[in-house]
Order: C-alpha cells, then sequence, then structure tokens
C-alpha cells in the first residue's frame, strides 16, 4: 500500500469511526523500517490496521572462515532507495485478550 493510499484510507477511517489511537514506531531490526498503526472502533469491534515499511534485502553475504571451531554470520545488504510494504487488519479479542490477524480466508 503506497503513501497516498494509506493517508485515504486513514482519512476515510477518521470519517466514519472513532479512533482510539494512532502511531509509528521503528522496527528493532537495525531501524530498517518502521510500523505504523490506527486502532479505531469499527463495525467488528475494536479493529487496528497496520502498514510495515522495511528496505529491500539486495543481498546478503556470508561471513566465516574454514577454521575449525570458528563460527559463520549472514550480513544481509539493505537498498537505500527500495522499500517494501505489508498491511494487515486486526480484530480485539476478548477472550484472547489480543488482537487477531483477519485474513481473506474467512476467519471472521
Amino acid at each position: 500500500m503506497h503513501d497516498e493510499k494509506w493517508l485515504d484510507t486513514i482519512s476515510i477511517l477518521k470519517d466514519k469511526f472513532p479512533v482510539l489511537e494512532e502511531g509509528k514506531e521503528d522496527l528493532p531490526e537495525e531501524g530498517r523500517g518502521f510500523r505504523e498503526f490506527v486502532i479505531f472502533n469499527g463495525p467488528l469491534g475494536k479493529m487496528k490496521i497496520e502498514r510495515t515499511t522495511k528496505a529491500v534485502v539486495t543481498g546478503k553475504k556470508t561471513l566465516g572462515s574454514k577454521r575449525m571451531g570458528s563460527q559463520a554470520s549472514v550480513e544481509y545488504l539493505y537498498s537505500d532507495t527500495e522499500k517494501s510494504q505489508k498491511f494487515k487488519a486486526y480484530k480485539w479479542d476478548d477472550a484472547q485478550n489480543d488482537w487477531m490477524e483477519i485474513t481473506l480466508e474467512g476467519s471472521l
């Protein structure tokens, strides 16, 4: 979901439903992205939409040596210009006291 579409979605939500909370937080993985969310009272009760934006992985380097007992590690290379985005929707489940993801397979 591109920036323009995300802002349109939030604008529509604010017009139709009472917004309880909204925010933006950095992802813990090397500061390579962020998560935006909006929590609102919707037709199914308390709901949350979320968009995650991350830098695209362009490659990886395997670092290690052939010495006995040494460890190998993987270093990922990230694009400075390309981003990937994911959109998810959640419904609050009072029984489990947690967010349940809304999927298209008819989980509701």
